[in-house]
């Protein structure tokens, strides 16, 4: 601002993308006064506004409410019809019923109840009689600078601003307000600039600078601070969609904050806007590209994603491609291009091809439809603090380097270990399983354990897996479902009747899922994986928990490969350790061991538990039983809504009082397993 209340003029470096909004507005200032003072008529200021308000209803561009198949919003369309002929009054029939008096004639039609006054008739006259030329909307028309007018105050002017203002206040007979004094000039400044009221030592130092670009230095200061840079950023962040969690289903943290710190500092270090353009559109395709502009891509992240079970992946793909498409639209272009999305847009020039042609662009990320209710969903990049960005570097040239190092020792030694193996027993592979940490590894075969059994084809083990909340453990087990879609506890430790207290390995609907309870539902642990296991297929499975008390400390191993985990519950706070022995799999009773039958169809297999304590990180080569689980719940209905935000709903349940309620707050069933049931 000016010492009286308008902007200065700033240096042309100091007016990037952080001032894009105001160079529009100047722009269309630089605009008006040429056409505003002189004599022609202009379609957009003076002829525009009539036909919005009194004949676009049934002759613009709304095919459904347009009458006689006539357009006057297209120049070749009234031109075609016959409504206009350029430069011809006689033979122009939107002239000939405007001019009427025939009521069944004039337009508009007295049943409208609109109406043009003698001024109005006259413009549009004036306006065809010199051509009838159109113009599109005013965002589409390059600005071209115009020579300041002028004006009677010249000397009030402080920039080429001030006089186009004043002359349009002149013109209406209006007074400019007095000059603001330099204290509240200073404090309008630094709200403007950077949100914040300035501070004391500034607006002296402002007050008692008696040069004549003492403002300019002083908007340059403010400028420079990192508030300015945050307080810009906020617009953007909230165009660009950008937040801390996912936005639906569960909401989960979502770790991008990287990204809205390189918009900070994109305001602050003032970016060109070219740059600020490209590097956010596609920055992770540029040639070369630098950590910093891989994070700028970020801004193609910010959308709301789902993990939803109900959710269909394919559809939510195309519902990420078009809000992506919409935003770029409408932050860049400043179009709201979404109307285009299942018909040609009405007001803005986009056919309905044109926008699946630019989502085209966007239609081909390697991001997946589900999250994972995760932090990071990939694909990510790591993006170390900046002070410790050159030892990351490094680090990344040395591992490079221990690589082929490893790599070439394991060709070396490849001849070796192959002989070696042609001659292994599983005797002499076993006595070089690691064992440290281990607390339980029970051979339950025929030539004996330590296990009870309490029946056949069930197991009970005592004193063993009495683990609690703060301590990090890991269990698992071999597992062959006979069949899809198989439910219940294979490896629990668990007290039914202290509302399911302790901890299981269980599966639910064929997934892999965990629950590590003080008291079901409000204060446990409960994570699901991402995909069903096998049937008739061995498969490692292996559950390591570090102690955090959260389900994030939870991780699912299928033959060595971390699975993605749906969370169900993450608020334990209570003790998990309960006076039951640990048992494996099948129906519970209560204060009593779990049972399970240790055959998976017609197969049987020696049972090996395995179960560490001490570390999160899984035992080398960990085992578990391949008992075949116990029947599952019978199939739930689901529901799904689609759409841009759709409706968070889950499988559903019957309760059993007969009441529908989601299946993550069902308490856990005695016959399906020791926990909820989905």
């Amino acid at each position: 601002m000016s010492q009286h209340g308008t902007r200065t003029d700033l240096p042309t470096q100091m007016m990037p993308a952080r001032a894009i909004g105001l160079l529009a507005l100047g722009a269309s200032l630089l605009a008006i006064p040429a056409a505003g003072l002189a004599d022609e008529v202009e379609f957009n200021r003076d002829i525009r506004p009539i036909l919005r308000e009194t004949c676009f209803r049934c002759h613009g561009p709304d095919s459904g409410s347009r009458k006689a198949d006539l357009r006057l919003d297209r120049r070749e369309d009234a031109i075609k019809a016959g409504a206009i002929k350029p430069g011809d009054l006689d033979a122009s029939e939107a002239i000939a019923r405007i001019f009427s008096e025939d009521p069944e004639e004039v337009m508009p039609p007295p049943k409208s109840h609109k109406s043009l006054n003698a001024a109005q008739k006259d413009l549009i006259k004036r306006w065809v009689a010199s051509g009838a030329e159109y113009q599109p909307h005013w965002a589409f028309i390059p600005p071209e600078k115009a020579e300041p007018p002028a004006v009677k105050e010249a000397e009030w002017s402080k920039n080429p601003i001030d006089r186009f203002l004043l002359a349009r206040m002149e013109e209406k007979g209006l007074k400019h307000a007095p000059e603001a004094d330099r204290r509240t000039l200073a404090r309008r400044a630094s709200l403007d600039l950077t949100g914040l009221p300035p501070a004391p030592a500034d607006v002296e130092a402002f007050l008692n600078d008696q040069a004549p670009d003492a403002y300019e230095k002083y908007v340059d200061r403010l400028l420079a601070t990192p508030a300015y840079g945050e307080h810009r950023a906020r617009y953007w962040l909230d165009a660009a969609r950008y937040a801390d969690t996912h936005g639906i289903h569960f909401d989960n943290y979502r770790e991008m904050w990287s990204y809205r710190d390189w918009v900070i500092n994109a305001f602050t270090v003032n970016k060109p806007f070219d740059q600020f353009t490209v590097e956010q559109v596609a920055g992770d395709l540029i040639p070369n590209r630098t950590l910093e502009q891989q994070v700028a891509s970020g801004f193609n992240r910010c959308n709301i994603t789902t993990n939803e079970g109900g959710a269909i992946g394919e559809e939510y793909l195309v519902l990420y491609a078009r809000d992506r498409t919409e935003t770029v639209s409408q932050v860049f272009l400043g179009l709201t291009a979404g109307c285009a999305v299942c018909h040609d847009h009405k007001f803005d020039p986009i056919s309905q091809r044109e926008f699946y042609e630019l989502a085209a662009f966007f239609n081909n990320t390697t991001q997946g439809a589900m999250d994972g209710n995760i932090k990071d969903t990939p694909p990510i990049v790591f993006v170390p603090n900046p002070d410790d960005r050159g030892r990351s570097e490094a680090l990344g040239v040395e591992l490079s380097a221990v690589k082929q190092l490893f790599d070439a020792r394991r060709a070396a030694v490849r001849p070796e270990f192959d002989k070696w193996l042609a001659s292994a027993t599983p005797e002499t592979r076993g006595t070089m399983t690691p064992s440290e940490g281990l607390k339980l590894r029970a051979r339950l075969d025929d030539r004996g354990s330590t296990a009870t059994k309490s029946t056949p084809g069930a197991i009970e083990l005592a004193d063993v897996g009495d683990f609690d909340r703060d301590q990090s453990f890991s269990y698992g087990a071999w597992v062959k479902p006979a069949r899809a879609g198989l439910g219940g506890a294979i490896l629990a430790r668990m007290d039914e009747g202290e509302k399911y207290r302790g901890w299981d390995l269980w599966l639910e609907g064929g997934k892999v899922g965990a629950h590590i309870i003080h008291e079901w539902e409000g204060n446990a642990l409960k994570v699901v994986s991402d995909a069903d296991l096998k049937p008739g297929v061995w498969s490692h499975v292996l559950v390591t928990y570090d102690g955090s008390s959260k389900a994030s400390g939870i991780k699912v191993y299928v033959d060595g490969k971390a699975r993605m985990l749906r969370t169900d519950a993450d608020t334990l706070k209570g003790t998990i350790r309960t006076r039951v022995p640990r048992s494996a799999s099948g129906t519970r009773r209560r204060r009593s061991p779990m049972r399970c039958t240790t055959t998976s169809g017609s197969t049987t297999r020696p049972l090996r538990p395995t179960m560490s304590s001490g570390s999160s990180a899984p035992p080398a080569r960990p085992t578990w039983s391949p008992s075949r689980p116990t029947s599952g719940p019978r199939p739930t209905s689901t529901r799904r809504s689609a759409g841009i935000s759709p409706r968070t709903t889950r499988p559903l349940a019957r309760s059993p009082r007969g009441r529908r309620r989601s299946n993550a707050s069902r308490p856990p069933s005695s016959r399906a397993g020791p926990s909820p049931t989905s």
